[in-house]
């Protein structure tokens, strides 16, 4: 069986790769709603700390478990600031394009902490969190801001600048 693939994607293929980025942009964006600083929830049990506690009281992962009630749970309000940080961060960077093979595999990271805390909670679908993890590496795999991102549009200036910041910006477009 042999198949042809064309690389760049068709203009429709583009879109599809774009939309795709935006639309998981606006799901972290969506997720930082709920993160409210400065206690995330942690005074009334709520939000934040409430989810956060699942990966202890349903543990999906032994040593999750444990660093959760042992690492986080002590510093809740550090790794709340953290959390927010990094999903504001995962959002804005893959709604611009910019730098997305490396936000689409902190995405990746971010998806596997979310499911070891709450993949077997009641009334959890576990294939959400599955098609968190395939959506990210697809954003990885297509390098998808080159398609209506801040990647395209900066690629060819980074080709034109040899050293070790355009190897590390070309590794993370």
């Amino acid at each position: 069986m042999t198949t042809t693939a064309s690389y760049p994607p068709s203009r429709f293929g583009a879109w599809l790769i774009a939309a795709t980025r935006v639309g998981v942009a606006f799901l972290w964006i969506d997720n930082t709603s709920w993160k409210v600083p400065p206690d995330f929830g942690e005074d009334d049990g709520g939000s934040l700390y409430r989810w956060t506690l699942l990966g202890v009281e349903h543990q999906v992962l032994a040593p999750w478990a444990w660093f959760v009630e042992h690492v986080v749970v002590p510093n809740f309000t550090l790794f709340g600031w953290a959390v927010l940080a990094i999903e504001a961060s995962l959002g804005a960077f893959l709604l611009i394009g910019l730098c997305t093979r490396l936000f689409a595999l902190l995405g990746l990271v971010q998806t596997l902490a979310i499911t070891f805390s709450v993949l077997n909670a009641p009334h959890e679908w576990y294939w959400a969190y599955l098609l968190m993890l395939l959506v990210h590496l697809m954003l990885f795999a297509t390098a998808a801001g080159r398609f209506g991102g801040m990647d395209g549009l900066l690629r060819p200036v980074w080709h034109h600048r040899p050293g070790r910041v355009h190897r590390l910006l070309e590794a993370a477009s």
